[in-house]
């Protein structure tokens, strides 16, 4: 003798699948419709399967209950971070709270290319220089304006080579060197 089906309840049976279904393409995550309907989450499965609902992954809901604008906003902001400031992936991941690949998903979305590793490091290193050529440049003009050698290089943290270096590509015309020694007779020794 076969045991008896379960008794299904009528709260049950009154979620149908075309409900299940609307509230899912509203942006219901099934889990949420498991807690609102008391069903089980195979049940709720299989009456949206039964519907004909196209899943979602985890990340399509997460971009439909974004605030579009916001979400655009924030790649934007990425794509200039990016682009003109020289970010990295991980470091878009870190200023949006997202993954690597969120980040790099919503660079795209701005239009943005990415970028390979060698032509970041390029980037990264052009901009350094050119860093270093404006403090060279800030160097020279106090050098200019009377300050001395291991004057800047106290003010900037800077060895004194360091600052003798920069001077120089910074197209500094260096004053002659003060000796601070003992005076010295320059008379002729006859």
């Amino acid at each position: 003798m076969n045991p008896e089906p379960p008794a299904t309840s009528d709260a049950s049976e009154a979620v149908t699948p075309e409900t299940l279904r609307e509230q899912y393409e509203a942006g219901a995550t099934v889990d949420e419709l498991v807690a609102a309907s008391g069903l089980s989450y195979g049940t709720v499965l299989n009456r949206l399967h039964d519907a004909r609902t196209v899943m979602r992954t985890s990340w399509q809901t997460r971009l439909m209950r974004q605030n579009p604008q916001a979400r655009k906003r924030l790649a934007a902001h990425l794509r200039i971070l990016y682009e003109q400031h020289g970010a990295t992936l991980t470091e878009l991941a870190a200023a949006a709270g997202e993954t690597r690949r969120g980040a790099r998903r919503l660079l795209i979305e701005a239009g943005g290319t990415v970028r390979t590793t060698q032509q970041t490091q390029r980037m990264r290193t052009a901009a350094r220089a050119a860093e270093r050529y404006k403090v060279a440049l800030t160097l020279r003009a106090r050098y200019e304006a009377g300050a001395t050698v291991p004057n800047l290089a106290r003010e900037h943290s800077y060895s004194i080579a360091t600052v003798y270096r920069l001077l120089h590509q910074a197209g500094t015309l260096m004053r002659p060197q003060h000796h601070h020694g003992p005076a010295r007779d320059t008379r002729e020794r006859s």
